[in-house]
């Protein structure tokens, strides 16, 4: 994959998880707070826990930092797909932003 290639996809990715947030603050009783700063989401919750996510540019990866740990991701076969076989990133996401929340919640392409 070429760096244009990786910023595309990653740039889709991170425009998709704040679209979500706004869709989530607008339909539900969430409060779901996205800022974003250059390559970085952070997401804020009513209890002051965050989520962090951070395209790797030379690595060719986004990083997710939450509550129950860090994850790597690499696009793959058409997903952000965990690099230690752990599961897909919207599916990762939404567990973890589900916890810190304390409802459920579901981001998704």
């Amino acid at each position: 994959m070429t760096d244009p290639e990786f910023m595309d996809l990653a740039e889709a990715l991170l425009q998709t998880v704040e679209v979500c947030c706004d869709r989530m603050n607008e339909m539900n009783d969430v409060d779901v707070d996205n800022q974003r700063v250059g390559s970085m989401v952070t997401l804020s919750f009513p209890n002051r826990s965050q989520i962090i996510i951070n395209l790797q540019k030379p690595l060719h990866e986004v990083w997710i930092a939450a509550r129950s740990g860090g994850y790597h991701f690499r696009w793959q076969d058409g997903v952000w797909e965990d690099t230690k076989g752990q599961g897909e990133f919207f599916d990762t996401l939404s567990k973890d932003a589900s916890s810190q929340a304390g409802l459920p919640l579901n981001f998704s392409r």
